[in-house]
């Protein structure tokens, strides 16, 4: 059985979502989709200048799991960079625990159904 998945602390959302190279229709782009944990990760480390372990502390998640998203997030912007794709933003999701009695999914993973 896997581990549950642990929820990561994001301060905040971005203020625009979208981001394209000029000059070129959104029709004919590919986009890459940026997960908010790696937007925070982004803006923790790139921004902020703070080290990977208070970063870490901050998202409540190991230093390892942050360095993951950071080197995921980082790729991303550079494809899209380099290659002209244009990056989509996750939105932040509100968590509401799930109602009694009802299991908790884990880390994307679908549970299978017994079959009777």
């Amino acid at each position: 059985m896997p581990r549950p998945c642990k929820r990561r602390r994001v301060r905040g959302s971005p203020n625009v979502t979208y981001f394209k190279p000029a000059g070129v229709p959104t029709s004919s782009l590919q986009a890459l989709t940026l997960a908010i944990d790696e937007f925070e990760a982004i803006r923790l480390k790139d921004l902020l200048g703070l080290h990977q372990n208070r970063c870490a502390e901050k998202m409540q998640i190991s230093q390892p799991t942050f360095h993951r998203l950071l080197l995921s997030a980082r790729k991303k912007l550079a494809e899209a960079i380099v290659q002209g794709k244009a990056i989509q933003i996750e939105k932040q999701e509100k968590h509401a625990r799930p109602p009694q009695g009802v299991p908790r999914s884990f880390c994307g993973a679908k549970r299978r159904q017994k079959n009777p």
